[in-house]
């Protein structure tokens, strides 16, 4: 007798689940990096273009560069993203007040069996 509130896994539901796994793990990773002046609204502004989507990213990294700290330096990655949402979303960073230079690109990581 099974419980109410347990779940029962079968042979369906695990290959099923293993599927989904492996399929989202072919899905490319967008990389983004911008450069541009530091200033405190810069950063939200990046992340807004996620938020607004209801996307979260993968990796947020932003730095301080150049001799007195007014340049700031911005990596992103947001894993699942294709190519052409990833496009779009580099050419609205680009419309940012303060941004300088956007670089998009993206990885893939082998799955194995």
């Amino acid at each position: 007798m099974q419980r109410p509130d347990s779940q029962r896994f079968d042979s369906q539901h695990l290959t099923a689940h293993r599927s989904e796994t492996v399929s989202a793990a072919r899905l490319p990773t967008a990389c983004f990096s911008l450069n541009g002046r530091s200033s405190p609204g810069l950063m939200p502004r990046v992340l807004e273009l996620f938020a607004k989507r209801d996307l979260v990213p993968s990796a947020f990294v932003a730095r301080t560069q150049g001799a007195d700290g007014d340049e700031l330096s911005i990596d992103v990655q947001m894993e699942g993203m294709d190519r052409d949402l990833a496009d779009y979303v580099a050419r609205c960073m680009r419309q940012i007040v303060g941004v300088e230079v956007v670089l998009v690109s993206e990885k893939r990581f082998g799955v194995t069996a």
